[in-house]
């Protein structure tokens, strides 16, 4: 019998190193590196599964701290879990709480118990520790569950940093003694801000314990990409190769490329739908601001090579006449094209890793629109 979460390492790019992968899960095979969109309180901001589906979006993340305040998770487990409360039957990641919380910082007390915050919708005072975050997870009924971890801000004190660091390994510890679930992974996040060593040590502390999947955490947080980049080159090396590795909250089409190059697996974002909502949609050109009057007369889709709903019906004219004129609809085409966008990058990663191509890939990717233009 096969085990309800196994990780498949399929194939190792000969010019990069870049990886090709096959998760197993209770819902469904996720094939790797994948992009995966963000249904934060149960919900992907506009888009319907059906729709996540045609776009094949293979997992969604949704969130443990909101899902908590609401609705609660245990009317998600009256329901039956987080897939049949959704109508979601593929894999579903869930945060574990800890970045929210840790955004929080003028309403939170950390101590070595857990984390006292106050919620942001009605300012109740509310607790979560290792053992409320696994709680909660395990009534969500997701596929994928994330420890409890401390995050550090940038720029922050090596001190700070490290305090951080050791506190998230030891929470990982009672996470998994909190465990109960078997058709459940639990993924530790690797810490330790932007201190190399830090980082490092953090890795080899937890691949110690041969947990399922490892998570990035507290990068994207306000540091320049290019020391995203250097944490992820020390870390490549250290990780276990046998398991997944996922670069949590990083999704622009060229941190997605970079962070495959180092060794990523697995990665979420909510830009591609928020910059939906604000009018912005990602080209194989670049990035486009489709509400400008520049495109007002343009009866072109979003992008000639781009497959997606939006692109196969309306056109640039249209889109924009919607945005300009507050209709949701309009607000839900930019959406479902830029996660058909990522969704579509991602497979032609996968692509040019089993053609040992990746290198060529991204100078051509780059060669079209720079490296910046997200």
């Amino acid at each position: 019998m096969s085990k309800p979460f196994e990780f498949e390492l399929l194939h190792v790019c000969k010019q990069t190193g870049a990886r090709r992968g096959r998760l197993h899960t209770p819902h469904g095979v996720i094939e790797t590196p994948v992009y995966m969109p963000v249904g934060t309180q149960a919900s992907v901001k506009t888009v319907s599964p059906e729709e996540l589906k045609a776009l094949n979006a293979q997992i969604i993340l949704s969130n443990t701290y909101h899902l908590h305040l609401r609705p609660g998770e245990q009317l998600i487990a009256d329901a039956g879990d987080l897939h049949a409360f959704m109508n979601w039957d593929r894999p579903i990641l869930t945060d574990s709480g800890g970045f929210q919380v840790f955004s929080l910082a003028s309403l939170r007390k950390i101590t070595e118990q857990g984390v006292t915050f106050s919620s942001h919708l009605d300012g109740s005072r509310q607790f979560f520790s290792p053992e409320v975050s696994v709680g909660i997870q395990e009534k969500l009924g997701s596929d994928i569950a994330m420890q409890f971890d401390v995050c550090s801000a940038y720029p922050c004190e090596y001190a700070e940093a490290d305090k951080a660091m050791r506190r998230t390994v030891r929470w990982l510890t009672r996470c998994m003694d909190a465990k109960t679930r078997d058709d459940q992974a639990l993924f530790g996040i690797v810490q330790g801000a932007f201190y190399r060593d830090l980082r490092v040590e953090c890795a080899r502390q937890m691949a110690a314990l041969d947990l399922p999947g490892y998570g990035i955490g507290g990068l994207s947080v306000g540091e320049p990409k290019e020391i995203m980049y250097d944490i992820l080159d020390a870390l490549n090396p250290v990780m276990p190769q046998e398991k997944p590795r996922y670069l949590m909250g990083v999704g622009s089409p060229d941190c997605l490329i970079e962070g495959v190059l180092r060794g990523v697996d697995m990665f979420d974002c909510v830009l591609a739908t928020r910059v939906a909502r604000n009018g912005t949609v990602f080209t194989r050109s670049g990035r486009l601001v489709i509400r400008n009057a520049a495109y007002a007369r343009e009866f072109a889709p979003l992008d000639e090579t781009c497959d997606c709903y939006t692109c196969k019906n309306y056109t640039r004219a249209y889109v924009r006449h919607l945005l300009k004129a507050e209709e949701i609809f309009g607000l839900r085409l930019c959406s479902i094209h830029n996660l058909r966008f990522l969704t579509k990058l991602m497979e032609d990663i996968r692509s040019a890793i089993e053609q040992d191509a990746l290198r060529d890939f991204a100078e051509e990717f780059y060669a079209k629109h720079g490296r910046g233009n997200w």
